[in-house]
């Protein structure tokens, strides 16, 4: 086999279809988030990010960058190892404390990725209790899917956010082991779960629960501990899964639960044993974030967020430019086309100093294409002004019909 060839054939394909992705080459500038310097040929100096999921700009927080520096300065720049030899550090261990603080519980265990968390985590579960059938939800992310595929468990899915039909799905299944999987907020259309419902369908059924939080923690709750927190319901979730690399500003993910399932998880999990620790400066910066976001301080940042998001849908209604309704942060614009998604994104980066990136297939389902906008609390008035006038320019421009979405 032309080995070249084909790869050559399947990357032309993407580009006929539109769904080629491009990394747009910029630079965060610490202390000017959502600023950032742009390296992309024939686009202005200076860029304004409107799709970070940095979501209050914590990266750039200065009790974050302190910690993360001071770390540095005291371990260096590796953690050494994997977890079991040598690589675990005070800074992993006062994290972790952390996040099971967060969550009311026992114990969390940290991975190196929100991706890792979930796809060595479910399919852990999956593979190692006995008969076990997983139910996840059908909007689920890809970690879950392959966490769950790789398990080699039985799957069964149940309709996107139907707690009714998870019911009879649940019923179905008879007597053996199950668990429910499923996300707070959906990261591309930014729906949020019937959360008291589901859980109270599992409860019904025995049924271990497995909730990701991934788009919710930090932004949600009073300390920032997700839906299940703001909603009163994390003391009833078996197990509760989040990222450090979303609104807590760094990077990681972990899982929260019982002591006897986080130890079960460290003792069998390939994705946790087999891997380099996290460094330990990225473990004292994310300590710090947490810390601060369950602050009264946190939570004015939370409510400006919510502010700058209301704001932005209201200039987006008054100018006609059609949004989809949910209740989270996320604002999607969609175009329901990948040549003019990549196009509007492009004009927009080039003529007016917006970074938008166009989301995909597969990403999303093809026809669903959309410019994913995530105001932060850090993004002015002025900021939502001008990406207003951009889009509504823009939509005249390209003959966008105003009930596109």
């Amino acid at each position: 086999m032309d080995f070249e060839t084909h790869f050559r054939t399947e990357l032309d394909t993407l580009r006929t279809e539109g769904n080629y992705r491009v990394f747009a080459k910029l630079e965060r500038q610490c202390g000017a988030f959502p600023k950032a310097a742009s390296h992309v040929p024939d686009t202005p100096d200076e860029v304004t990010v409107w799709c970070s999921n940095d979501y209050l700009g914590m990266g750039q927080h200065p009790e974050v960058t302190r910690a993360m520096i001071a770390a540095v300065e005291t371990c260096g720049a590796g953690a050494g190892g994997t977890r079991n030899i040598s690589g675990t550090n005070r800074h992993h261990v006062e994290l972790e404390a952390e996040l099971a603080d967060l969550h009311g519980k026992e114990a969390a265990l940290l991975f190196t990725s929100g991706y890792v968390s979930n796809w060595a985590s479910l399919a852990t579960l999956g593979a190692r209790i006995p008969d076990a059938v997983m139910l996840s939800d059908a909007g689920n992310h890809a970690s879950m899917i392959e966490g769950i595929r790789h398990s080699r468990a039985d799957k069964v899915l149940w309709k996107h956010n139907d707690w009714r039909d998870l019911d009879r799905q649940l019923a179905a299944t008879g007597d053996r082991p199950k668990i429910v999987a499923f996300e707070s907020v959906y990261s591309m259309d930014g729906d949020v779960c019937p959360m008291r419902e589901i859980v109270e369908v599992a409860e019904a059924h025995g049924a271990m629960t497995y909730l990701d939080e991934v788009h919710a923690v930090g932004l949600y709750g009073p300390r920032g501990g997700g839906i299940s927190e703001r909603e009163g319901l994390a003391h009833r979730i078996t197990l509760i899964e989040g990222t450090l690399g979303k609104a807590f500003g760094v990077v990681g993910g972990y899982v929260s639960a019982s002591a006897a399932l986080c130890d079960f998880l460290r003792s069998f999990a390939s994705g946790f044993i087999f891997t380099t620790a996290l460094p330990p400066a990225i473990a004292a910066a994310a300590t710090a974030s947490v810390r601060h976001l369950k602050t009264p301080a946190g939570e004015a940042q939370r409510l400006r967020q919510r502010e700058q998001v209301a704001r932005l849908r209201a200039r987006l209604d008054h100018a006609g430019i059609p949004h989809m309704a949910n209740d989270s942060h996320i604002v999607p614009v969609l175009i329901k086309d990948p040549v003019k998604t990549k196009m509007i994104s492009d004009i927009l980066m080039r003529d007016w100093g917006i970074y938008v990136q166009p989301i995909n297939y597969p990403t999303v389902p093809k026809g669903t294409e959309r410019l994913r906008i995530t105001p932060s609390p850090l993004h002015s008035d002025a900021d939502i002004d001008h990406l207003v006038a951009a889009l509504a320019s823009l939509w005249r421009h390209c003959a966008l019909a105003h009930a596109v979405a």
